[in-house]
């Protein structure tokens, strides 16, 4: 693996220490009046999900985490498991839903992911913004309820309840925000 100094940190990048995979969230560089100086780091666990704070000497060598991102078409729920097929070469390839984390309400069946891998193994996904998806089940929106700002539960074709307007419809299609799990607007 390629060894790069902590000057080189930067958000988003992925470092192997101690046989653990942490992804930089946040670095800053102090230089101290007196003293060294050093980087101030905010780790993700990729495995865990746990955040760590670590301080690195500056200029102190880690190994960098190479990440494979690999365009993927979700295919078909097997079971428990979800089929992916990779769009270069074909492979099929059944992924656990808990390497999945919480991409798996939003994910439907012919859609595009890009799925990040290191080795074998999957350590995060990539989804777009937003997503459009159908509404399975909700009360339906009563004719003079105009109350600004009032909301509902919904439960979508994947399973992830949330809170609508009150004018949304039963099989009408929304936009959701992947990063918060928020309504968006109608599709």
């Amino acid at each position: 693996m390629p060894t790069i100094t902590t000057n080189d940190l930067k958000n988003g990048m992925h470092l192997d220490i101690e046989n653990n995979l942490f992804q930089v969230t946040d670095f800053q560089h102090v230089k101290p009046g007196k003293g060294h100086a050093f980087v101030r780091t905010t780790l993700r666990n990729s495995r865990t999900g746990a955040n760590v704070e670590r301080t690195f000497r500056a200029g102190e060598k880690v190994e960098r985490a190479m990440i494979d991102k690999r365009e993927m078409n979700f295919l078909y729920r097997d079971g428990e498991d979800y089929v992916f097929m990779d769009n270069e070469s074909y492979d099929q390839m059944n992924v656990a839903p808990d390497s999945l984390g919480d991409a798996v309400h939003y994910l439907l069946e012919s859609n595009n992911v890009v799925l990040q891998m290191y080795g074998t193994e999957i350590v995060g996904v990539d989804l777009p913004a937003a997503v459009e998806l159908d509404i399975a089940e909700t009360e339906p929106g009563l004719q003079g309820d105009r109350v600004s700002g009032a909301t509902k539960p919904a439960t979508l074709v994947t399973g992830l309840v949330v809170q609508v307007p009150l004018f949304v419809n039963p099989g009408e299609t929304i936009k959701v925000d992947t990063r918060s799990g928020d309504y968006l607007s109608r599709a």
